[in-house]
């Protein structure tokens, strides 16, 4: 198969099916006014204690101040609350408030679920396949935009 063949049904696919992805993934925190990437921050806090701005920016591999807009509509969403560091008042660890943890709890149900409906549909070997791939094309996508992820590019 030629590449413009492989284009033309790559963009096929993408606008009848690939762009409504994120939508189906991200779906459970939008009822909760999320963003899957606000979401992803929320999960974090929930899974660690002394979770930060930059540390949350670099497991992401984006910049602080992308994270920081993210975590200024979770404060004012009362999701989370900032703690200051008792030795270095520089540094500002992250928290759930009560209804922030109650709505990660939600949130994390549902994708689950919604994820475990797909490997059930597609089965586990597809759904690592999947996943290998497009772990594969983002280290490809990085090298070619020089070691920066695409949201750095933005």
């Amino acid at each position: 198969m030629e590449v413009q063949q492989l284009l033309d049904e790559y963009i096929d696919v993408y606008i009848k099916s690939l762009k409504y992805l994120d939508t189906f993934v991200s779906e459970p925190a939008m009822e909760y006014n999320l963003s899957f990437e606000q979401y992803l921050i929320l999960h974090d806090i929930a899974e660690k204690a002394n979770v930060t701005l930059a540390r949350i920016a670099d497991k992401r591999g984006v910049t602080r101040s992308a994270i920081s807009r993210q975590i200024k509509v979770l404060l004012n969403l009362d999701y989370i609350y900032q703690q200051r560091d008792e030795k270095d008042h520089r540094r500002q660890y992250l928290h759930l408030t009560p209804r922030g943890r109650q709505i990660e709890e939600i949130v994390t149900k549902k994708a689950r679920t919604r994820f475990g409906s797909w490997v059930d549909i597609f089965g586990e070997d597809k759904a690592a396949s999947l996943l290998d791939f497009i772990k594969q094309f983002s280290k490809v996508t990085k090298l070619e935009n020089g070691g920066k992820s695409a949201e750095e590019d933005d």
